[in-house]
């Protein structure tokens, strides 16, 4: 039969030898034990036949030899019953060779061992066989010993068989339920293996950085990407999003991450100005694990150089059309300019001379601000206060935006403007709400209400727009105000620099524009502008 083998933890195999070892270890104890107690026998007593304690002795360690010889994993495990069953025969032959000395108390071991192997059969056999030995012993006793005696013996070889057996079994239960969990831990472990392998094969596929990180900040999973995107090189350097600034070391993405810190869409660049260098956009968020501790934090990084490249594509293009519309503009301002200076202009004729150089005014301010806007950094507006009414300012922008509103059964409400002069450049203010009440209007549902009011207190005018059109993501507020951003959910055609404009000339007043919006709610634009400044014209 061929031998029984196990596997090891490690993954190989290796033989079970459980079987070999026992016999060996319990046939040596038998052997050492039966050395000992004879040669005390011999040498304290006197023998009453030495032959047969010889002959006993010789089948011991016989049986002995055969017990470290055999390779007891390859036969059936009943056949290592034979040793023992030999040792019932020798340690018979040992006490009726000395029925004085007691060796009866050797039957303990092989009636246990055959108890712990054999089972019920090995109980009876032990048990019941070294009871019947013990009393066929005692006819070769010239002297009888007491009653108590005679079943004492016996009863002291039973109940260790017994123990034994009961031992044996609750062993054997436990073997097995360990084994059962072995088994359930080897499967777990491999179905583990399996299910890393495939995660870190396919973060292996995809093409941006993935960093799992652990509570004390060490680094427990790195994908091939992450490795090749944030190589840095020999004597390389990141820099921040504005591409110029050097960012340290302790203050990279990944050390941020490492620290506890969260953020989104990082902008950073690897490398100094050139073809070569690469843009990476990092974003880095917090684990829990399910108590709600902190099982530290994954960190995600996206090559986003193809699309900086094309905004800075698109921004020069901006700026190069810009640049090339101011040149007609100006020209076409000028020979307004001459036109009405002219004396032979009619009523009318200059009427439609004054709209035509205002609007053209505006769409040269406009082309300004989109130059500003696309710059790089925050954009510079030329502010020119004067004492105004900004209530004219506003009811002229609704009534130009009110066809627009009424085309959509839209109805704008302006019973909340209040007169209020405070110091503004009436151009200016007018882009800002023509930009909050024309986006009021573009993105809303259609047959609804747009609220606009203007009213003031001790130091600030205040101008409120409010609508009841679907509002605004969550998720889009914090970035309203972002030069060209368009959330998800925006489908109306735009560039995503109105609000950022709009923001950049109420700063530049010295005031600021906030909002409020739920979904489905509509969205409330409130904008806060100083009453007076200093160096004003009246």
């Amino acid at each position: 039969m061929i031998a029984a083998v196990i596997p090891a933890r490690t993954g190989t195999v290796r033989p079970d030898r459980t079987r070999e070892r026992a016999t060996a270890v319990n046939q040596l104890l038998l052997a050492a034990a039966t050395l000992v107690a004879c040669g005390l026998v011999v040498v304290l007593g006197g023998v009453s036949d030495a032959d047969l304690l010889f002959t006993g002795v010789l089948l011991v360690f016989a049986l002995t030899v055969a017990a470290l010889v055999v390779p007891w994993n390859r036969v059936h495990p009943a056949w290592v019953a034979l040793i023992p069953i030999g040792d019932l025969v020798a340690i018979y032959m040992l006490q009726i060779a000395d029925p004085a000395s007691e060796l009866w108390l050797l039957w303990l071991v092989p009636a246990t061992w055959l108890a712990t192997v054999g089972g019920w059969r090995g109980l009876v056999i032990g048990a019941g066989g070294s009871s019947l030995l013990f009393w066929t012993a005692l006819l070769f006793s010239d002297d009888l010993p007491n009653r108590v005696h005679i079943y004492l013996g016996p009863i002291a070889i039973v109940t260790a068989a017994v123990i034994a057996f009961v031992g044996a079994r609750r062993a054997a239960a436990q073997r097995a339920l360990l084994d059962e969990q072995a088994e359930y831990l080897d499967h777990a472990v491999e179905r583990a293996r399996r299910q890393e392998d495939a995660v870190s094969e396919l973060l292996d596929a995809v093409d941006f950085g993935v960093v799992r990180i652990g509570a004390d900040g060490s680094i427990s999973i790195e994908n091939d990407a992450n490795a090749r995107l944030t190589a840095v090189g020999e004597g390389g350097q990141m820099f921040g999003p504005d591409g110029v600034t050097p960012i340290e070391p302790g203050m990279t993405p990944a050390a941020r991450a490492r620290r506890g810190e969260t953020f989104e869409n990082e902008l950073s660049w690897i490398g100094p100005p050139g073809e070569s260098r690469r843009a990476l956009q990092s974003t880095a968020r917090r684990l829990l694990d399910v108590d709600g501790a902190d099982a530290g934090a994954i960190l995600v990084t996206r090559d986003v150089t193809a699309e900086q490249t094309a905004v800075h594509m698109r921004d020069e293009l901006v700026a190069s059309v810009s640049h090339e519309l101011r040149t007609p503009l100006t020209s076409v301002l000028g020979h307004l300019d001459l036109a009405l200076d002219g004396g032979d202009v009619g009523p009318q004729a200059r009427r439609s001379l004054e709209i035509a150089e205002r609007n053209a005014s505006r769409l040269l301010v406009i082309i300004g601000d989109i130059l500003a806007a696309t710059a790089d950094g925050p954009g510079r507006f030329d502010v020119r206060p004067v004492r105004e009414d900004l209530s004219a300012v506003v009811v002229a922008s609704v009534e130009a935006l009110e066809p627009r509103a009424a085309a959509r059964n839209i109805v704008v409400d302006t019973s909340g403007i209040e007169p209020v002069h405070a110091d503004i450049d009436p151009i200016r203010i007018r882009q800002v709400v023509d930009n909050l009440v024309g986006n009021a209007v573009k993105y809303h549902t259609g047959d609804g209400l747009i609220e606009v009011g203007v009213t003031s207190d001790d130091k600030h005018a205040w101008l409120v727009v409010r609508d009841d059109g679907p509002g605004i993501p969550e998720d889009a507020l914090p970035h309203l105000f972002e030069r060209r951003y368009r959330g998800a959910t925006a489908r109306a055609p735009g560039n995503g620099l109105g609000l950022t404009i709009s923001r950049d000339l109420v700063r530049a007043h010295g005031g600021e524009i906030t909002v409020q919006s739920e979904p489905g709610s509509g969205a409330t634009f409130v904008v806060r502008l100083p009453l007076r400044r200093s160096g004003v014209q009246a």
